[in-house]
């Protein structure tokens, strides 16, 4: 399975963007880790026989060898994988070596509790099911997570690509609607819906007109339903949802200044004085849009226009 770009939701309001790993990845570093396991027991084993042979009471004391070795294979197996991404930020010498890195959810790092679910149920996958049901679970999956990652709320991403960066974008409000923005209430949408929305407006320009004004109208209309909020008549789809998408920053605290990615906001009066906003690019169909709502406005979309 190849690596998927997905997108992260922070408690911002901020979508960043990264590379999940994939099938691929994850297994070279898995066995790097491995090998990395092997050598550690081989090193301290071949340490004790030693000692054993400089002091042969030692070898006598049978019960205090099986606790020893019982021990040291629960610190291999369990405490390096669990130990490594606790202590350095989800990263173990495998992940880090073909730039891996495991994060929660919420892209927030991982905690030793995250890393030890993960190791103990990487030791059944592993040890018990020989990988098999690890790999069925990442290929069912969009993000490529197996079983420890969907029980510890995990994900693993690529943490270097030498491609695109995050990107936080803030959305100012449209000239003239500042106190519409004040007044609509966003505590109803959820994250999902804004990283939707956020998407939207951050990709207008790569779409063409028609499906630039369908997504438009149908994100609209979702969100609208969210929100339980009739916008005002006349009102273009995209600058509701510049609205929106202000408001519920604004509502999490992300900082005012506009991102260059959206491009700079029309001069004042613009809105709302011309049928086709200047910032918002070529106009809609001829009679789709003007004194009166469309026909979809505002009711719930059949389906979302993203997956």
């Amino acid at each position: 399975m190849e690596p998927t770009t997905n997108g992260i939701v922070t408690p911002e309001a901020v979508v960043l963007e990264f590379e999940t790993a994939g099938i691929g990845s994850r297994t070279i570093a898995k066995l790097i880790d491995l090998a990395v396991m092997l050598v550690l027991l081989f090193g301290v084993l071949f340490v004790l026989g030693v000692v054993v042979a400089a002091a042969p009471v030692l070898g006598e004391q049978d019960y205090l060898l099986v606790i020893f070795v019982t021990v040291l294979l629960a610190v291999v197996l369990f405490g390096y994988p669990a130990g490594m991404e606790a202590l350095w930020d989800g990263r173990t010498l495998g992940k880090a070596a073909l730039g891996l890195r495991v994060v929660t959810q919420e892209g927030a790092p991982v905690r030793f509790r995250h890393a030890m679910v993960r190791s103990l149920v990487g030791f059944v996958e592993l040890f018990v099911f020989v990988g098999s049901i690890a790999y069925v679970a990442m290929l069912a999956t969009r993000d490529s997570r197996r079983l420890g990652d969907l029980a510890a709320g995990t994900v693993v991403l690529r943490a270097r690509h030498g491609g695109r960066r995050a990107v936080a974008v803030t959305f100012p409000a449209p000239p003239g609607l500042e106190q519409y923005v004040r007044t609509l209430d966003v505590s109803t949408l959820s994250v999902a819906d804004y990283g939707l929305v956020r998407s939207f407006l951050t990709r207008v320009f790569e779409l063409d007109l028609e499906a630039r004004w369908s997504l438009a109208n149908r994100l609209a209309g979702t969100v609208a339903a969210a929100l339980r909020h009739t916008p005002p008549a006349g009102m273009h789809p995209e600058v509701f949802l510049v609205c929106v998408a202000t408001a519920y920053q604004r509502r999490h605290s992300v900082g005012p200044p506009p991102s260059p990615a959206w491009g700079a906001p029309p001069p004042p009066g613009s809105w709302g004085a011309a049928p086709r906003p200047p910032a918002w690019g070529a106009p809609p169909p001829p009679g789709s849009w003007g004194a009166a709502p469309p026909p979809a406005w505002g009711a719930p979309a059949a389906h979302r226009p993203y997956p």
